[in-house]
């Protein structure tokens, strides 16, 4: 069965974005010409430690999980995008009715929109965006819930996510789980090959910091 539930999720993805505005902050003068910045590359050089892995089946793995992380990363970045956005839109209504009557409009059109994309997601896959969403937002999939609609609908959420094994609650701690950390890893390796637009977290993470803790560890 897949994630039909997630639609709680697509309330984020419900606000346009906005245009692009290229400002005098974002050119540079050459020689009396304006330049967009965007056109000239100015990228540093990263360097990241090597990993190691004990066998072919490790190795395996963490293939598997780079496959699921470059794969659901970008819902959680739209997700933060349309969560500010749609913060302040809401901040704009003043009624509690116009705000859920204004929620509930977004639900229905944002379900057809994106409801058969994110059903094709694995378990695996949902357990990742659950924790990446916290990542992005600094807020677990519950928090969220709750403060946009309701106690009530975080409960039911958790409640049927829980059927499958998943939590809501679930934060992401790369210094603690070792999954979370092979994903940190992955989103800074993939976003300096610039296989990944990066995003900022709503948390700083040191990935060497974390390679040191976690080869501590393994000591």
């Amino acid at each position: 069965m897949k994630f039909g539930w997630f639609f709680f999720l697509l309330l984020f993805f419900s606000v346009f974005a906005k245009a692009q505005d290229y400002s005098k902050d974002s050119l540079i003068l050459v020689e009396g010409d304006s330049l967009p910045t965007y056109g000239i590359p100015l990228k540093e050089v990263i360097v990241f430690q090597p990993l190691r892995f004990k066998n072919s089946e490790e190795l395996n793995r963490y293939l598997i999980l780079r496959r699921r992380v470059l794969r659901v990363y970008p819902y959680a970045k739209l997700a933060a995008e349309r969560l500010t956005v749609l913060n302040e839109r809401l901040d704009q209504i003043d009624s509690k009715l116009g705000k859920k009557k204004y929620l509930k409009r977004l639900e229905d059109f944002v379900y057809e929109e994106f409801e058969e994309e994110l059903k094709k997601l694995s378990k695996s896959q949902g357990k990742i965006l659950i924790r990446l969403v916290y990542r992005q937002t600094g807020s677990t999939t519950f928090e969220l819930v709750k403060e946009l609609r309701n106690g009530w609908k975080a409960f039911l959420y958790q409640t049927t996510a829980s059927l499958f094994s998943l939590s809501l609650k679930e934060k992401y701690n790369p210094a603690e789980v070792l999954e979370d950390y092979l994903i940190e890893d992955i989103l800074q390796r993939a976003f300096a090959d610039q296989y990944l637009i990066e995003q900022a977290a709503a948390i700083d993470y040191d990935l060497d910091a974390l390679y040191q803790h976690w080869k501590e560890k393994d000591k």
